[in-house]
């Protein structure tokens, strides 16, 4: 049995990327760095219009009427354009949160107690959809890894008792993963390209053994990832999704960080792209599952397979 992308499929993914160079380039990112993080509602608009958040719906309910692959392709992209914003919970939200498929509404989501994009917010859910009573005015802003990513913690009966504390959704889990995996195909790219346009000594950085290698793992890492994201698409099986954003959460802080020392000293400053790709890949390395949960229900299956 082979499992290809259809045409559909692959132009969505094309297309996707081109109106990502569009309306979200590095340079509008770098932007705003220099003072709080906003998001930018024409942006948010822009997404909208395209069926980022709808994509799932029925066309019936107004919406683009694909399914959960479909879903994995498009936030590939998202995560390897580094768009910022509460992308999974808005598009989680869709037929939930009224407005939240047109863009109209930005919904935020609670994961372990913490919630990114509170302030930018117009609702906020728990990770089962349903609405969680969130006191913003008692919420504790975090400095964030990720200057991209403002976080908050916050306190609810959800938070403390509920969804939240035992458990974690695999729907999420496999957006973020997605995401995760976009990253790692981003810093790789970016790592192989500057290999090859560096040079040192009268070569290319590329020719020697050692960058050649962080290379070669960085892909290596990547494609093992992509087979497990793409898997769990399809299946979308509560181990399938644990082991792939286990896997993709690996290929993009460590793809992230080799694609920085690539750049050797240059990689360590502001100006390199590359510590906005491996902050953002920490900051959702650090959403559910987490590795130790991730890695906890890879073993109670493999346990359970052994019986």
């Amino acid at each position: 049995m082979r499992f290809q992308f259809t045409d559909d499929q692959r132009v969505l993914k094309a297309a996707t990327r081109e109106l990502l160079e569009r309306v979200c380039p590095i340079e509008a990112l770098r932007a705003v760095l220099d003072g709080p993080p906003a998001l930018d509602r024409r942006m948010w608009a822009a997404l909208a219009e395209a069926g980022v958040f709808a994509l799932r719906l029925p066309e019936a309910a107004g919406g683009v009427g694909l399914g959960r692959v479909e879903a994995v392709l498009v936030f590939e992209e998202l995560g390897r354009a580094l768009v910022p914003g509460p992308l999974v919970a808005s598009h989680l939200a869709a037929g939930v949160v009224p407005g939240a498929a047109t863009g109209d509404r930005v919904v935020a989501r609670v994961d372990g107690g913490l919630v990114a994009w509170l302030a930018a917010a117009d609702a906020v859910v728990a990770a089962d959809m349903g609405r969680v009573p969130v006191d913003t005015a008692r919420a504790v802003p975090l400095r964030s890894l990720d200057p991209l990513t403002p976080l908050h913690r916050v306190a609810s009966p959800r938070v403390e008792t509920g969804f939240e504390a035992g458990g974690w959704d695999v729907e999420a889990a496999l957006l973020v993963a997605a995401e995760q995996l976009g990253t790692a195909a981003r810093v790789t790219d970016v790592a192989v390209r500057y290999a090859k346009e560096r040079e040192q000594f009268g070569r290319p950085v590329g020719a020697f053994q050692a960058v050649k290698h962080l290379c070669a793992d960085m892909l290596v890492r990547t494609e093992v990832a992509r087979a497990a994201v793409y898997g769990a698409a399809v299946t979308g099986d509560r181990v399938e999704v644990a082991g792939a954003k286990l896997l993709a959460d690996d290929a993009a802080v460590q793809g992230a960080r080799d694609c920085l020392q690539v750049h050797g000293g240059m990689g360590f400053t502001w100006e390199a792209d590359v510590h906005l790709h491996l902050k953002r890949a920490w900051v959702r390395a650090g959403m559910r599952p987490r590795a130790a949960e991730a890695e906890e229900v890879q073993a109670q299956a493999l346990t359970v397979a052994s019986l």
